[in-house]
């Protein structure tokens, strides 16, 4: 079910948001069994805190909750989606104590604070609801909210149900959804439509490797998002040890997000030409899997000296890069779950990018603050450019000695793409540890910084 707000003609509580030094206040101004009812409780005004006050017959007939310190909520996003699942499954209307410049913010956090992955689950508990609060875009709210919440279905699905087959349907659904045209190439046609690379990495899995290709929209300026679709990744014969392999099936998160961007560039019927291109393999073993030392042709023509066979996300984005390229569209996006060094820079919570002109970077910085979705500008730092040349072969897919991975693997895709303008998020898709708004597991990140940025980006 997409997450949606309550509709305005619903029974609703009132529901009211107060930080701690109101709380006083507040109680000073109600009635003689609310003040007590109040004071009885622990209630401070603290983030996360929630408070169900009960009328003279026992049923509820307001709500309070803690929006904490302006300390507090500069540390964290979704003050107020810390208290929603201590407010049962009551529906409520906000009625004080909601920043203007916050309330879209705020409204977010609560749909997300109720998604829950349920492919699995008998029963799925009811959450708090909320009608959208006045002033807030209800339905561009709600189509955020219904992109995250695809995204994260997406990489929590285990593999032996998002295998390379199930991600081409998922795609092929968005764009039936939305009237897009959807195009496939699978297997052997893959080396005949010179995507070398692509079959490379995913010939040994039992579902063959493939690059899901649609487009929509028919004019403005051209967007083309590239999203790493490794559906489950062994390490290949550079076998991963049982620890690096257990959230695998989160390695197709660079997809997801696009994915997850596509459905709000759509859902929101932006002025552009979207393209998304989506290499879905498997990084499997068997007798046909590729080696370390092997040299590949890309579709670029460049070769590439396999050092590493862990490294296999660089070398399915390489092919679709380059045929991203080939268009000379107005900008290409890439998001992958690439590196752990990026994760080492900037933890799990920072998505990391990588951007060709500083205008992008300017644009996405200035939109990440106001989306509540945090980016971190990395460089291209030219200089690191010789680490990623072996001798043997024009490129080196896993530079020795470890340094700067997050970078070299940039400067890898980089050498992709000449004729358009570039990002490449380097995020990690995944929460460790539960957080207002988002519970652990699949995660967006950046998406909507971009798609705030977008106007600013292509200037529409």
């Amino acid at each position: 079910m997409k997450p949606s707000f309550a509709d305005h003609s619903a029974k609703a509580l009132p529901l009211t948001l107060l930080v701690p030094e109101e709380v006083p206040v507040w109680i000073e101004t109600q009635d003689v069994r609310t003040r007590a009812w109040v004071e009885a409780s622990s209630f401070a005004g603290a983030i996360g805190q929630a408070l169900v006050i009960p009328g003279p017959d026992g049923a509820p007939v307001a709500a309070l909750a803690g929006y904490g310190t302006q300390a507090q909520r500069q540390r964290g996003r979704y003050a107020l989606a810390a208290a929603v699942p201590a407010l049962g499954n009551a529906t409520y209307r906000i009625v004080a104590g909601l920043p203007d410049d916050h309330a879209e913010e705020e409204a977010l956090g609560w749909l997300l604070a109720g998604y829950v992955f349920d492919r699995y689950k008998t029963q799925t508990p009811a959450k708090a609801r909320l009608i959208a609060p006045d002033g807030v875009d209800a339905r561009r709210v709600e189509v955020l909210a219904a992109a995250e919440a695809f995204t994260r279905d997406l990489i929590n699905t285990p593999a032996a149900d998002m295998g390379p087959e199930a991600l081409e349907a998922a795609a092929r659904g968005l764009a039936d959804e939305f009237g897009a045209q959807c195009d496939v190439t699978v297997g052997e046609a893959l080396l005949e439509q010179n995507f070398p690379m692509i079959h490379a990495v995913g010939r040994a899995a039992s579902q063959a490797p493939r690059l899901i290709d649609f487009s929509w929209g028919q004019s403005g300026p051209q967007l083309v998002l590239v999203g790493k679709g490794v559906c489950f990744d062994t390490g290949g014969l550079n076998l991963k040890p049982g620890a690096s392999m257990g959230l695998m099936k989160k390695d197709m998160g660079g997809a997801a997000n696009v994915l997850g961007l596509a459905r709000m560039i759509m859902a929101l019927d932006l002025p552009l030409r979207l393209r998304v291109l989506i290499p879905a393999v498997e990084n499997a073993i068997d007798g046909k899997a590729f080696r370390p030392q092997d040299i590949l042709t890309s579709r670029k023509g460049l070769t590439v000296e396999i050092n590493n066979t862990d490294a296999e996300g660089r070398l399915v984005l390489a092919d679709a890069l380059a045929l991203a390229d080939e268009g000379a569209p107005d900008l290409i996006i890439s998001m992958a779950t690439l590196t752990g060094a990026a994760r080492v820079a900037v933890g799990p919570d920072l998505a990391p990018f990588y951007s060709t002109q500083p205008g992008l970077a300017n644009a996405l910085r200035t939109s990440s603050k106001t989306t509540a979705d945090p980016v971190w500008e990395l460089p291209f730092w030219d200089v690191y450019e010789p680490m990623i040349e072996p001798g043997i072969a024009d490129l080196d897919n896993a530079p020795s000695g470890g340094q700067a991975g997050s970078i070299t693997a940039a400067l890898f895709l980089r050498r992709f793409v000449e004729a358009a303008p570039y990002v490449h998020f380097d995020i990690y898709g995944w929460n460790p540890n539960a957080a207002p708004a988002r519970p652990k597991g699949g995660a967006m990140q950046g998406a909507r910084a971009i798609l705030d940025a977008l106007p600013e980006m292509l200037d529409l």
